[in-house]
């Protein structure tokens, strides 16, 4: 057995004792490891021929192939994290951004989920000095007063709407916000696409119709990723193939965080232009980005109309278009450098708001008591569902299967 924690030099050998690779060899003795078990780490130079010839004799003398996630989900049954630095390893594989990174780093390395045992430390008291009251009532305790529970409570709520607001940047940070263009033919949007990211991604003609499918670019602003799908042109035609360019412009829409309606500066919204907006769908916030001011001769600007922020740039030489990339800061309700944010999951922010009504109905029932601890004991029940205290086996599963490797 090699020595724990030390670096040996090997030679890995096939099944007839010729080399493989000369590479290191590191055992990790349980509980000082990832895991938390006896854990051994072969590293070899590399190359997919020798590393998939590696594994091949690994699979030959009796080990198998990880799960999903299998590595982390140990980590996580033997105590080594907790559910929330589990989910922290995978955002760091998948984060696009420099900014998503660095967050999932910090979740990882535990901010996020001492940021919620210290709210489930405030609950926690509160609930013992209601079971307290409860259970001595003879001692005519003013509990209310002489514990100045309002008050403990209302810092509770406070705290809780702070993680909440940091947890909500970081979905942002951690899916990006899809914005789609949308508006009639040859009004400019693959230009667009092109000048938001930086790149010659879509073909730009003077033909109307050109593009006839969509395409996607992931682009960042100030760390936000975001997601850009530039559509077919939304018309009526006989062109088959361009049909069905348009019927997937629309199933695009219905998924936008935002729509980036184009238009040609000169002309402003046409007729055409009134039926889309029509079937655009209800609460996603839609920006008139007035195009071609150059042509007009225009100044690119930003200003309000009716319910509508309006963008007036030119995609072709620029201008105007860092108007638009504020606009969509704004709309993704990005504040900050994001260097205190949670890179939270849906379940988290779901977990947040779910304490938060609780808490609040625990304050209104502070009159009754045994209704406020119930109230407070679902609380904390919620908060505990986020660091994996409580949760159910059909979550964990969903949790550890969405990883993308064995890690």
């Amino acid at each position: 057995m090699p020595a724990p924690r030390r670096v040996t030099n090997a030679d890995f050998r096939d099944r007839d004792g010729g080399i493989i690779d000369q590479g290191l060899l590191i055992y990790f003795g349980a509980p000082y490891s990832f895991t938390g078990e006896d854990v051994l780490e072969l590293q070899g130079h590399g190359g997919p021929a020798v590393m998939q010839s590696l594994l091949t004799r690994c699979l030959e003398l009796g080990a198998r192939l990880a799960r999903p996630g299998e590595f982390t989900q140990r980590a996580y049954l033997n105590d080594k994290i907790d559910l929330a630095q589990a989910e922290a390893v995978a955002d760091l594989i998948d984060a696009t951004t420099a900014a998503a990174a660095r967050s999932a780093v910090r979740s990882l390395s535990g901010e996020f989920s001492q940021a919620v045992h210290s709210l489930v430390g405030q609950v926690t008291d509160l609930r013992i000095l209601i079971e307290a009251t409860l259970d001595f009532p003879e001692e005519e305790i003013d509990f209310i007063r002489d514990t100045d529970a309002a008050q403990r409570l209302k810092c509770f709520r406070a705290d809780l709407a702070g993680l909440l607001r940091r947890s909500r940047q970081g979905s942002i940070l951690r899916s990006g916000m899809h914005a789609v263009l949308v508006g009639v033919p040859n009004v400019g949007k693959s230009s667009l696409l092109n000048s938001l990211s930086g790149l010659d991604r879509a073909i730009v003609t003077e033909v109307p119709g050109t593009t006839r499918d969509t395409l996607r670019e992931a682009i960042e602003i100030d760390g936000i990723p975001l997601h850009i799908i530039d559509t077919a042109g939304l018309r009526d035609s006989n062109d088959q193939v361009e049909r069905m360019g348009i019927e997937r412009a629309w199933l695009e829409i219905e998924k936008a965080d935002v729509v980036l309606h184009v238009v040609d500066s000169r002309t402003g919204l046409v007729c055409l232009d009134d039926s889309i907006s029509a079937r655009l769908p209800k609460g996603v916030e839609r920006l008139i980005i007035e195009n071609k001011c150059d042509i007009a001769h225009l100044d690119p600007t930003r200003f309000v109309a009716g319910d509508h922020v309006h963008v007036r740039l030119s995609a072709k030489s620029g201008e105007g278009v860092d108007l638009l990339r504020t606009e969509l800061k704004r709309v993704s309700g990005w504040s900050g450098s994001g260097e205190d944010v949670i890179l939270a999951r849906e379940r988290h922010i779901h977990a947040l708001v779910c304490a938060d009504e609780r808490a609040v109905l625990a304050e209104e029932l502070l009159g009754q008591l045994e209704l406020c601890a119930e109230e407070l004991r679902l609380a904390q029940g919620a908060l505990a569902e986020i660091t994996g205290e409580f949760s159910a086996d059909d979550l964990l599963g969903r949790i550890f299967s969405s990883f993308c490797i064995g890690k």
